[in-house]
């Protein structure tokens, strides 16, 4: 079908806001690969010391008569998405030889777990570990000895961190390598019943730690849809991924396949070879628009709001939160995954998950097919899912109907017509607010503010019984510059208690929520932040507040407000303990929630 005009509309306009910074971009990238092969440029010396530990295979590497592969990892083994990729190098560089070429590990990158440090203090370098990831994959390749790159990465600011630093190095050719989710185990929906109860002192902790541990029980990336998830999906639609590589649990016969088709495929993409595809080709206005089509039809996190616009921009493409808003505005809402649902990601993947959506979506010309891709063969590709015939690797065209309509749909007959995001504009600023999970009769609350500096003085007020009463939530001091820009998630359960009472209730943050959550209408990020003069930082107690997600409304009914002193902030209670320090300069110099958020780009 062809391609929906109002897609095609918004293309333009972002390639329009884009062309002079694109066209930059690209002329480096070009200017980059006339140079030929990497190796090529370096001496002698420099190359010895690359290749000394490469054994029989120095002699290709010294001739450059083959493809270097080059490995940047974000393995460990505390997240249980990263523990597969242990052994992934091995297997990498054994498919790497089977094609006559050769592969090395280049570096890792660090990758940190955001459901250990939710409502901890480690969670005020979350965000920044994106920036941090991209620096160290850039350090990785910056020994330029490789054709083509492979990055192992999955989680919530992994994924990002390793696509700035792919951007960046966008004449190298490079393929994400994802190791899929873990199989099924307690209901999302279960573990989040036992939070609510344990919020409410209902059931003791034992309790809440047999759920906790019943539903994160194995390796692979945790079953809900929440940021982790997201990004692979993201990965499929813009064309980083093979086809249906996303959902495939580890430790399974394709999932092997799939790694090992990967890493062969990087080997054939090369400047050596006749099929050249460097990222920087990829990853063009239309790879993000068809990536925020897919945020919008999958119900995704909102932490996808900071990190596409953040990887847009590494890439010379300029994103804004109206083209958000504009893409939500004519995508149906096709999936049903909580926390928009019961199912998590193994339903959906066995209801014809990415294959299906990507398909349908095609046929419903909102999505642009004619883009460059790891795999080839434009975006029609990732409309196939791969099967293995005894030991052989295959693509067959994916469902064409869904298997459970509870879960997913298709454009004509979707959840909702219109996508899970929403932009908010007012007095307070610019925001955002997901309502793919939340029910029409909250996205629309005008209530008393009640205004916090952190989110456990919002828990103590909960325990007192202060906020038995419709109420927006204010929690200012949360931005990317006071203190690192931390998810809220934890607030979850005691503000869905209090939804549940019958109260109004919302949420409103420069902060951050977890991509996972969805119930409670919040509207976050909003930019300015409180520390950068942002009138959120006037609010005060009892000052009517209005979040309509209807129409697009953020703002705060107070006569004078503008003329009031902000609320006192002191930096130095964020500025130490548990790696704090470190990052003082970033909180300096990070950019506003609108732009990204980061420091590196």
């Amino acid at each position: 079908m062809p391609l929906d005009a109002r897609i095609d509309e918004i293309t333009d306009r972002i390639r329009e806001r884009s062309r002079e910074r694109r066209d930059g971009y690209l002329r480096r990238m070009r200017a980059h690969a006339e140079k030929g092969p990497r190796r090529a440029h370096l001496q002698c010396g420099n190359q010895a010391h690359a290749y000394a530990a490469m054994g029989d295979q120095k002699g290709d590497l010294a001739a450059d008569r083959v493809a270097n592969v080059g490995i940047v990892t974000a393995y460990n083994d505390m997240l249980s998405a990263h523990a597969p990729y242990k052994d992934y190098p091995d297997r990498i560089k054994a498919a790497v030889r089977a094609a006559g070429c050769t592969a090395q590990v280049a570096g890792g990158v660090p990758a940190m777990c955001d459901g250990v440090t939710q409502g901890q203090t480690g969670m005020e370098l979350s965000l920044f570990s994106r920036d941090v990831i991209a620096l160290a994959a850039g350090v990785a390749l910056s020994h330029d000895t490789f054709d083509a790159a492979l990055y192992l990465g999955i989680c919530d600011k992994i994924v990002p961190g390793l696509v700035i630093a792919a951007a960046t190095f966008g004449y190298l050719p490079g393929i994400f390598v994802p190791a899929g989710p873990m199989t099924s185990g307690l209901p999302n929906e279960e573990k989040a019943r036992v939070r609510r109860e344990f919020a409410e002192g209902k059931v003791g902790r034992e309790e809440l730690m047999r759920a906790e541990m019943a539903s994160y029980h194995g390796p692979g990336t945790c079953t809900f849809y929440g940021t982790a998830n997201s990004n692979q999906m993201l990965m499929e639609f813009m064309g980083l991924h093979l086809p249906g590589a996303s959902f495939v649990n580890p430790g399974t016969p394709l999932r092997d396949a799939l790694t090992d088709a990967a890493a062969t495929r990087a080997t054939q993409i090369t400047a050596l070879g006749n099929a050249y595809t460097p990222v920087c080709d990829v990853l063009d206005e239309r790879a993000y628009v068809n990536g925020l089509v897919g945020l919008m039809a999958t119900g995704g996190s909102t932490n996808l709001v900071l990190h596409l616009v953040a990887m847009a921009r590494a890439s010379g493409v300029v994103l804004t939160c109206e083209d958000f808003d504009a893409v939500s505005a004519i995508t149906p809402t096709m999936a049903k995954v909580y926390p928009n649902g019961l199912a998590d990601v193994n339903h959906f993947h066995a209801a014809g998950g990415l294959p299906f959506m990507i398909g349908r979506l095609l046929d419903a010309g909102l999505l642009h097919e004619d883009v460059a891709t790891a795999a080839g063969g434009g975006l029609g590709a990732y409309a196939q899912e791969p099967k293995l015939d005894g030991a052989r690797l295959s693509w067959t065209d994916g469902p064409q109907e869904t298997l459970n309509d509870k879960i997913l749909r298709t454009p004509a007959d979707p959840f909702a017509p219109t996508g899970g995001l929403r932009e908010l504009r007012g007095n307070l600023g610019i925001g955002v607010i997901k309502v793919s999970a939340v029910d029409a009769a909250h996205r629309v609350i005008e209530a008393p503010a009640a205004v916090f500096d952190d989110q456990h003085a919002v828990k103590d007020a909960f325990k007192r019984g202060d906020l038995d009463r419709d109420v927006v939530v204010v929690v200012r001091h949360q931005g990317p510059r006071a203190n690192g820009m931390p998810e809220l998630h934890s607030l979850t359960p005691t503000l869905s208690i209090l939804q549940g009472r019958g109260y109004k209730v919302a949420l409103v943050t420069d902060g951050r929520m977890s991509g996972a959550s969805g119930k409670v209408p919040a509207a976050i990020h909003v930019a300015p932040e409180a520390v950068a003069g942002g009138l959120i930082g006037k609010v005060r107690d009892g000052d009517l507040m209005r979040v309509d997600a209807e129409s697009g409304v953020l703002e705060v009914v107070a006569e004078g407000i503008e003329a009031r002193d902000p609320a006192p902030y002191d930096p130095e209670a964020n500025a130490y303990g548990v790696g704090r320090e470190l990052f003082e300069v970033f909180r300096a110099t990070a950019g506003p929630a609108d732009q990204g958020a980061g420091v590196v780009v």
